[in-house]
């Protein structure tokens, strides 16, 4: 791995763990609930589909279809440790028979 991606991971560690803390201190005298309550727990979901979202629509089939499969996993609230391996097995499985 190159230094300046050692560096990019550690910067957005980084950053990710101040946005974090920046929240708890932000809202800790405030009583989160109701409606704000509702919209800050899809906060973390809505993030991670805009991450993962380019990357299922321009890489391919097997890809698209692991997302589906793993989003079907989710969905039916299986732990999230079997969620991640049902995902890595159907796109490592599903790799192997396009290719």
């Amino acid at each position: 791995m190159s230094s300046t991606a050692l560096l990019a991971i550690i910067g957005m560690g980084v950053a990710t763990y101040l946005t974090r803390l920046s929240g708890f201190y932000l809202l800790r005298g405030l009583d989160v609930s109701g409606r704000t309550k509702a919209a800050l727990d899809a906060l973390p979901p809505a993030v991670l589909m805009a991450v993962i979202a380019p990357v299922i629509l321009t890489t391919g089939w097997a890809e698209s279809i692991a997302a589906a499969i793993t989003a079907i996993a989710a969905f039916f609230r299986l732990p999230l440790a079997v969620t991640i391996v049902v995902g890595i097995v159907s796109v490592v499985a599903l790799r192997a028979a396009f290719i």
